[in-house]
């Protein structure tokens, strides 16, 4: 645990490197003061006050000593928590920033959320709260054994033997409960998903459920959490109770070890030096035992942090994109994939197999297949959202992985299917593609994406604000503010995936003819199922089941006949529907 707690503080390590050394200082300094009270005790049962009163001073100001120490440590802990709040969430943002952008899933962006808020606050409050604590009552007894042993080795030993008794307990509760704490975890993620779900996606659970089924998913997450919680509260209940038993277990060996002893004095010859023994031993078992008893009672929040601590560390197990130490600029707008597979996992099969793609600078590419053939992974591999498990992919005649993440970046432009605008105006939406950018270069690249009557009918125009995710905007002219900010980016390869997707004929027709402009300006490799986008491409390439299966010019496939003659034969069959006129309308 304590190796995962330094990993998470990075740089910052030092800052609880002194915090341990103060607090186990305390420990020692504590156990120190308390063994102090043997000699007091043994003055006084000898009637010399005297040396009682000296021992007695020492005592109390080792006490004051470990008072004001006490809150140096608090203090200190207090900064380490600090720290953590502070740079370590730092140290996971700029850790993640640097991931593969096809890690960024609804699940692992849900459990970040988790690790980032509550789990960090979770963490953040161990210095202060629990690891003095704990430390100090794993060190304290450690000191008194020493005590107990110099008294009487039977009850020092016991003590000793007792540490590993409850260290073995304590890991034992532990792995029993950390399934039920990963469980509880993980719906507490699903549920927090859920619930910012539900709100933003009122208007379609509105128009889709009645009595009540809108919030059925939500309600099943909620009650998963709580049924979880439930597990939780038994399971920490269960192993509190079963670490205070070991406690009291050590405890009760110790005490019939002292009765044991008290009995034989009592059947030889007893002494002042006999009593006075037996009587310090008890009260150096009573102050053995109360740390401990500290400690069982930390162990469950320990777990809980423990499973925190594992979150984190698993976030930082997932390795970044590689950079090269020399990066290599790319040297046009070509788009190469050299034998390349592809699996999301080392146990499924592969998405991508063996595929060889070449694509001219300033050319378009559409791709065209069955859903799952492999098209947006291999969109997705083009931008380095993660690195083919074989073969390589050029963007300008360069290994991807031999440029930097900010010169492929700047290299290629995107489009997405579901495009996310920012809260903020029209205008700050298409600057995130250039931040630099004139108000008269924002104008052109919204003339380009034909968003200029929107603009012109807004009362505020480029400055009319879209609200959270572009909520005010419909879905074709969130799409066409996307498509502008791709085309301010000026990036020399732009990628398409399925842009016209779900969107009315009106639309469809404009993002096609601001796609048709950008040929012979742009590498333009576009996912699409409509005949507009498909037909004007000057190189199609159908995939089926991770193969390229036909590559080619339109004209040339389609006098093949095979699939993409086939597929278009499937689209223009889908565009004549209509729905037909009842055989007794007229009577109607």
């Amino acid at each position: 645990m304590l190796k995962a707690f330094i990993e998470l503080l990075g740089d910052d390590a030092p800052v609880f490197h002194r915090y341990v050394l103060m607090t186990v200082s305390y420990g020692l300094l504590s156990g120190l003061t308390l063994t102090t009270l043997v000699p007091v005790l043994g003055y006084l049962l000898a009637e010399d006050v005297r040396g009682a009163a000296l021992w007695l001073i020492l005592t109390l100001a080792g006490m004051t000593v470990c008072w004001a120490w006490r809150r140096r440590v608090e203090r200190a802990g207090v900064a380490v928590g600090v720290v953590i709040l502070q740079g370590s969430r730092q140290r996971i943002g700029d850790h993640v920033a640097r991931l593969p952008l096809g890690w960024f899933t609804a699940h692992n962006t849900s459990h970040l959320g988790h690790v980032i808020t509550q789990g960090m606050m979770t963490v953040a409050q161990l210095p202060a709260h629990v690891f003095t604590p704990v430390i100090t009552g794993a060190v304290t007894p450690l000191v008194i054994v020493v005590a107990l042993l110099a008294l009487h080795w039977p009850m020092g030993l016991i003590a000793l033997l007792g540490l590993p008794i409850l260290a073995v307990a304590l890991w034992l509760t532990a792995r029993l409960g950390r399934r039920t704490d990963q469980a509880y975890h993980r719906h507490f993620a699903d549920a927090s998903q859920r619930m910012v779900e539900f709100a933003q996606a009122q208007s379609v659970l509105r128009a889709f459920n009645s009595e009540g089924g809108s919030s059925q998913l939500l309600e099943q997450a909620i009650e998963r959490q709580r049924q979880s919680g439930l597990r939780l509260i038994y399971q920490s209940s269960l192993s509190v109770v079963l670490n205070a038993w070991v406690v009291q277990a050590i405890f009760a060996a110790l005490m019939i070890t002292a009765a044991l002893w008290l009995n034989a004095q009592l059947g030889g010859t007893l002494d002042t030096d006999s009593v006075v023994a037996v009587m310090v031993a008890l009260l150096l078992t009573s102050r053995y035992i109360d740390p401990l008893l500290d400690v069982a009672s930390y162990a469950e929040i320990l777990r809980s942090a423990c499973g925190q601590l594992e979150a984190v560390q698993g976030i930082f197990a997932v390795k970044p994109l590689l950079e090269p130490d020399q990066p290599q600029p790319p040297r046009d707008g070509s788009v190469e994939l050299r034998r390349v597979s592809m699996r999301y996992a080392p146990d499924q099969p592969d998405v991508l197999h063996n595929v060889n793609l070449r694509i001219a600078p300033g050319s378009m590419t559409a791709l065209i297949g069955a859903s799952g053939s492999g098209k947006t992974t291999l969109v997705r591999l083009i931008a380095r959202f993660f690195d083919a498990n074989e073969g390589c992919v050029l963007v300008g005649g360069v290994d991807v992985r031999q440029m930097s993440s900010r010169q492929l970046a700047d290299h290629v432009g995107q489009i997405f299917q579901d495009s996310y605008l920012f809260l903020g105006s029209i205008a700050d939406n298409i600057r995130i593609g250039r931040p630099d950018a004139s108000a008269a270069e924002v104008l052109d690249a919204a003339q380009q994406a034909g968003i200029s009557e929107l603009v012109e009918r807004l009362p505020q125009g480029l400055d009319t604000p879209v609200g959270e995710g572009g909520t005010r905007l419909s879905g074709g002219e969130r799409q066409r503010i996307a498509i502008a900010r791709a085309l301010i980016k000026d990036a020399p390869i732009l990628l398409v995936d399925e842009a016209t997707a779900a969107l009315d004929a009106e639309n469809q027709l404009v993002i096609a003819e601001v796609l048709a402009g950008l040929r012979g300006r742009r590498t333009v490799v576009v996912i699409a199922h409509q005949l507009s986008t498909v037909s004007m491409a000057d190189q199609i390439v159908v995939l089926d089941k991770g193969r390229i299966v036909e590559q080619g010019e339109p004209g040339a496939l389609l006098a093949n006949a095979g699939h993409y003659a086939h597929f278009l034969d499937q689209r223009r069959t889908a565009k004549g529907w209509r729905v037909g006129t009842p055989l007794n309308s007229e009577r109607v």
